[in-house]
């Protein structure tokens, strides 16, 4: 009779271990660039930013996480063109050739403003200003 405790200890074992690993939940879902319909509402929210505002006295390093929204940009602006417009895909083009800059000169450790990197930002926003005037400027689909 000394095999029926132990057998269902066991068991409860077995068990109690198995519900322990989907205690966490549902893993959560990635981010990324923002959809085509996503994209007035982001560039609203970019455009509201200090680093966009006024680049030429932020601190570079403290733009990074700025700077890695507005680097979603330029894909979900082609997905908005849809090769049907080639000035909104030259405006992302212009914008993801800032952000390659900013990142290329390793602007987010730089603590004080001035240099290449006050110049990206910059460069960034004005990017960024030309890229949302052709999504504003696009009719409305509602």
């Amino acid at each position: 009779m000394r095999r029926f405790p132990v057998a269902v200890g066991g068991a409860l074992l077995v068990l109690v271990l198995s519900g322990c690993g989907n205690e966490a939940g549902p893993t959560p879902k990635q981010g990324g660039e923002p959809g085509p319909d996503a994209l007035p509402t982001k560039l609203d929210a970019l455009t509201v930013d200090q680093c966009y505002a006024s680049p030429r006295t932020q601190l570079p390093k403290g733009c990074e996480k700025y700077v890695t929204e507005v680097g979603n940009v330029p894909g979900a602006a082609r997905k908005r063109a849809n090769d049907r417009d080639p000035r909104l895909v030259a405006e992302a083009d212009k914008l993801q050739t800032a952000v390659g800059e900013f990142r290329g000169a390793g602007c987010t450790t730089v603590p004080d403003a001035g240099g290449p990197c006050t110049q990206a930002l910059v460069d960034i926003a004005a990017a960024l200003s030309g890229l949302k005037k052709q999504v504003d400027a696009e009719p409305t689909t509602s």
